[in-house]
């Protein structure tokens, strides 16, 4: 029994000091541990991701006819523009997305592949209150870029700008995602641009923002107006808000929107206050118009709306996107506040016209 004994303490005394060795080694050496790999090799070359997406972004060259002068004798003399951007392949069978902007007002547009082949595209449609077109080309089938998630997207995630900045063809730019959701820039009505600090330049417009993997997260589409003191601050569509654009345009030839006919604007603390609103629920019916939904469900000045179909609602911009994400037909569950007395109504959304009050 002796002996056995002395064996178990030699094997645990053993096992013991090997553990500790191993710890010291894993400590002091971590890259000799089969298949370690340390931060920095993992994220110093994006290589891949730009493999996997850059044969989906073409560019585009546009011509426009602009007003260069009036002469003395009342004749208006005009100048061809000519500009670039670019535009992403989402599907093999030739359709590309690109910005409105872009293609608006364009006499002729012209898209290079990144393998050098030119077409001339046929637009399918455009949502001016997006910033989006569709654009269709038919030289075979293409390497459409993979659809990634942009409501999965996070501050601080690495994104890649991939364009045709200044004409120069297939460039890449990269940074992280600053910030989502990003809204009241005042660029198009629908404002929910992912921010990014990835270099975005005059010709990356309606080129592609991938994530690491190289999945298109974003259509890259403006940037902060530059001054001495503002740099790396751009903004891209998310791919979210884009399948849904391309799908009812791909349907309709158009977007189709809800339109409950009215105007709403953010309380501020003390408005919310004044009304008994504890929290930061709330916006102010600012105007109805006459036989419009809104009226119809007797909605009017100065009422405040809680919430739309069950929803919280904290600012006009998401009663905006509730109203227009609601099909024509469909009912808008509205509860709010009305002189100091709770209401609810349900307005039945109407189509939102392209160019509404």
């Amino acid at each position: 029994m002796a002996e056995l004994r002395s064996v178990l303490v030699f094997l645990l005394q053993s096992i013991v000091v090997g553990l500790a060795v191993a710890f010291l080694v894993v400590l002091v050496r971590p890259d000799l541990m089969p298949g370690f790999r340390d931060s920095a090799s993992a994220v110093s070359s994006y290589a891949e991701a730009v493999d996997r997406s850059a044969g989906s972004v073409a560019n585009i060259y546009t011509k426009r006819l602009v007003q260069d002068s009036i002469t003395s004798d009342a004749r208006t003399r005009f100048r061809v523009d000519m500009s670039f951007a670019s535009a992403v392949i989402i599907d093999a069978a030739g359709f590309l997305v690109t910005n409105y902007h872009v293609v608006a007002d364009a006499t002729e547009i012209r898209v290079q592949l990144a393998d050098g082949r030119v077409a001339e595209p046929l637009t399918i449609g455009v949502d001016a209150e997006t910033d989006l077109a569709l654009l269709r080309i038919d030289v075979g089938e293409l390497p459409a870029i993979t659809l990634g998630n942009s409501a999965q997207l996070r501050i601080g995630d690495v994104v890649l700008a991939i364009g045709n900045p200044y004409g120069l063809t297939t460039s890449v730019t990269q940074g992280i995602v600053s910030a989502t959701g990003r809204g009241l820039l005042n660029l198009v009505t629908f404002e929910n641009f992912i921010q990014t600090d990835a270099a975005i330049n005059a010709g990356n417009s309606g080129g592609a923002l991938v994530n690491s993997r190289g999945e298109l997260v974003g259509i890259n589409t403006a940037v902060l107006a530059q001054d001495a003191g503002t740099e790396g601050i751009g903004f891209a569509i998310p791919v979210d808000l884009v399948r849904g654009v391309v799908d009812q345009i791909k349907q309709h030839g158009r977007v189709i929107r809800g339109y409950l006919g009215l105007v709403l604007d953010d309380m501020t603390g003390a408005e919310r206050m004044a009304r008994g609103i504890d929290n930061d629920t709330g916006v102010l019916v600012m105007e109805v118009y006459e036989d419009e939904p809104a009226a119809l469900a007797n909605l009017a000045r100065g009422d405040v709306i809680l919430t739309m179909n069950g929803e919280a609602v904290i600012s006009q911009r998401q009663a905006l996107l509730i109203a227009a994400s609601t099909a024509p037909g469909q009912p808008v569950e509205i509860s709010g506040i009305r002189d100091g007395e709770r209401f609810t109504t349900v307005v039945t959304a109407g189509e939102r016209p392209e160019d509404p009050r």
